[in-house]
């Protein structure tokens, strides 16, 4: 167990003290006290993170209490809520399963979105639905004498309308230049939302050369494949390259305590403390 103050909670997880105190009355974390401190399981610490970025998106703290009261209640005995991935949707609060989204409190599977969570953020991508939108392509520059960055800066454009397009433009913007890693990281994002699992992979280890973005991308993919030894060498990756990517240090705690090897685990949650102690952090 970790001892923290309110202020390290608050500074770690943007959670103020009532927040905190609102979980703990509704059960949802389990703070012991000793020597005049409260100790906090890592289990207590993912609810923790989960509820602090909930918050962030202006959920409220009785909402967020009252979906992980009844998630909680429907778990197995022997699982627990850091088996679940949590995150806003909108104004409302969704479940991921695998990759695929439910909505907390009517149950209903919202399979037109997907969620990527990278370095931190949350982006949201519309898999069907939307009517196909026309490629902003520039009449001044045709398309077979496109340099990578026009066509990476076309795909960024296509996202958030037409990821279909993107792709094709992110796709276009590696052919030109097979070592634009920006391109190959957000095609590789969009396949792992649409669910092309593999695809994304192949993308990824194709990279000429890595950065720790496409490392850190790449081990929350092995995640999603379950294959949980090959993540944990994609986050140590991560951090050699970028040894302050704090969400790295977070996951690769979480692993290695689902691994059981909690010297590891607790060397890695330290080392995201002291990221996140970090002035601007």
């Amino acid at each position: 167990m970790h001892a923290y103050d309110t202020k390290d909670l608050e500074r770690l997880f943007g959670l103020p003290a009532s927040a905190v105190r609102a979980l703990t009355r509704a059960g949802n974390i389990n703070p012991v006290r000793r020597a005049g401190k409260l100790h906090y399981t890592f289990h207590d610490l993912v609810v923790l993170r989960t509820a602090g970025a909930l918050r962030a998106a202006n959920i409220s703290s009785q909402r967020i209490n009252r979906t992980l009261q009844k998630l909680r209640s429907a778990l197995p005995v022997e699982s627990s809520l850091n088996q679940l991935s949590l995150t806003a949707l909108g104004n409302r609060i969704a479940i991921r399963e695998g990759r695929t989204l439910r909505e907390s409190e009517s149950g209903q599977y919202a399979l037109a979105l997907e969620i990527v969570e990278e370095k931190g953020r949350l982006h949201v991508i519309t898999r069907e639905g939307a009517a196909p939108a026309a490629p902003a392509r520039s009449s001044a520059t045709p398309a077979t004498t496109r340099t990578a960055d026009e066509w990476f800066e076309e795909a960024l454009s296509l996202e958030d309308t037409d990821p279909k397009q993107a792709r094709a433009a992110y796709e276009a913007a590696l052919k030109a230049d097979p070592n634009h890693v920006e391109a190959r990281i957000n095609l590789g994002r969009l396949l792992h939302a649409e669910a092309q699992l593999p695809d994304a992979e192949r993308i990824y280890r194709a990279a000429p050369r890595t950065e720790p973005m496409l490392a850190f991308n790449l081990a929350v993919l092995l995640e999603d494949l379950g294959r949980e030894p090959d993540a944990i060498l994609a986050y140590r990756e991560t951090l050699a390259m970028d040894p302050l990517f704090a969400d790295a240090h977070f996951n690769l705690a979480r692993l290695y305590q689902r691994a059981k090897d909690e010297k590891a685990s607790l060397r890695h949650l330290l080392a995201y403390r002291r990221m996140m102690d970090r002035p601007g952090s």
